[in-house]
């Protein structure tokens, strides 16, 4: 049950909709690494200074990538979920089955693309200083082309004339394309 449920959300979800090839794998061998463990820890008493250990072993562990969004820890924390889940419920399997359902569903729901697909995020570096935040903010729609949202200037370099801005902004509707 542990395997259909990190398959359908790493590969149904994940990456049906990110596309981050190196995370889909990651998912993958989290959950079943957390999924042996706590199997064998059910077997097998132990002390509780094992799973405090386990724990401390857990926490040291940094999600090391190029850029990982707030989005895609949450799949890391699905993902471990669904391991301990399956791991700590495996003598009642459907619990585990309705635990299972209920977490792929919620993500599936949560991460939908029709329910905050418009909203963008990006770190935009700028070619100017601008003193005024409204001129700032005219300035991004512009260049981006779509709404903004929210700003934040992370960073000033008047040396440079650079600015760095934090921008969330609304996307654009598609449109449809005439032949």
């Amino acid at each position: 049950m542990d395997l259909a449920a990190i398959i359908v959300l790493a590969y149904g979800l994940y990456y049906r909709r990110h596309h981050r090839r190196d995370l889909l794998f990651a998912y993958v061998a989290l959950n079943v690494g957390i999924f042996a463990v706590v199997s064998l820890l059910l077997v097998q008493r132990v002390d509780i200074a094992v799973g405090f250990g386990l724990f401390g072993v857990l926490s040291i562990i940094r999600l090391r990538s190029s850029e990982i969004t707030q989005q895609e820890i949450a799949y890391y924390f699905v993902a471990i979920v669904l391991g301990l889940v399956n791991g700590i419920a495996s003598g009642f399997p459907l619990t585990a089955l309705l635990l299972d359902g209920v977490l792929l569903g919620v993500m599936f729901i949560a991460d939908h693309p029709s329910l905050l697909g418009r909203t963008r995020h990006q770190v935009v570096t700028l070619d100017v200083v601008h003193s005024d935040p409204d001129l700032l903010r005219v300035d991004l729609e512009s260049r981006l082309r779509a709404r903004v949202l929210h700003c934040v200037v992370t960073q000033i370099d008047y040396v440079r004339d650079v600015t760095v801005v934090d921008v969330r902004y609304a996307a654009p509707k598609s449109r449809a394309r005439v032949r």
